[in-house]
């Protein structure tokens, strides 16, 4: 089964090293590239004052986190949740950098890297569009993801948006797996052929309208944006096989 954790975070500032801690954490969970609704998320308070020029990027404030928990009261817990996934992250130095402070002011040697897989969207952004801006913002709007609702950053909005992005990135469309009804699937997941009966009755026929087919298309444009082709348009084309 393959168990993916997208991960963002919001801290105090820029440096752990100076002294900076993470204010929030949102991660969001799929299994077999569908989202599962199974999330973690939490406010954490500081025991210091937060950068003004981070206050401006996120809007969290010290007076709203005075009565959240700290990284140690959500630890166990935290890590319990990420504990064999693959870790999908945007500029993953910054948020494990992060991350692994916490951990060691616990006084243990544990690290994110022992735990979990770490992927890097920044980097395989910037292999898949060299040259070109790989932000966040610039992938929804490379992707066509609807970003509409992050006048800040949060680290819980962020990860489901990183998400999105990311499913666009390795192939658009999610792992084709179908459930039958009785628990067994098809497709990608196939074992044995069902025979369909002689005497069924005939299948509805719709005709699209002009709307959707042109969202259709859309669709298609979007996919061949970002994987060079989708599997629709090749497998419909008049040279496919």
């Amino acid at each position: 089964m393959s168990r993916q954790i997208v991960l963002d975070t919001e801290t105090t500032g820029l440096e752990p090293k100076l002294g900076h801690r993470v204010i929030e954490i949102g991660c969001v969970e799929m299994v077999e590239r569908r989202l599962t609704g199974n999330n973690f998320h939490s406010y954490l308070r500081p025991d210091r004052e937060i950068d003004a020029g981070a206050i401006e990027v996120h809007g969290i404030s010290n007076e709203f986190l005075e009565d959240k928990p700290r990284f140690a009261d959500v630890s166990a817990e935290f890590m319990a949740y990420l504990r064999g996934a693959e870790l999908i992250i945007h500029n993953a130095p910054f948020d494990v950098g992060f991350l692994n402070h916490e951990l060691a002011l616990l006084g243990g040697d544990e690290k994110l890297e022992d735990s979990c897989r770490i992927t890097d969207t920044l980097v395989m952004a910037r292999k898949l569009h060299p040259g070109q801006r790989n932000s966040l913002d610039a992938l929804c709007q490379r992707y066509d993801v609807d970003n509409t609702k992050r006048t800040k950053h949060g680290a819980l909005l962020d990860a489901e948006i990183l998400a999105d992005v990311y499913l666009m990135m390795t192939g658009g469309q999610t792992s084709l797996l179908l459930d039958d009804g009785d628990g067994e699937r098809g497709i990608a997941g196939r074992s044995e052929p069902r025979r369909l009966p002689i005497n069924r009755p005939r299948l509805p026929v719709y005709q699209l309208s002009v709307e959707e087919l042109a969202a259709h298309q859309q669709m298609l444009d979007t996919l061949d944006k970002a994987s060079g082709g989708s599997l629709w348009r090749k497998s419909t084309s008049p040279t496919s096989g």
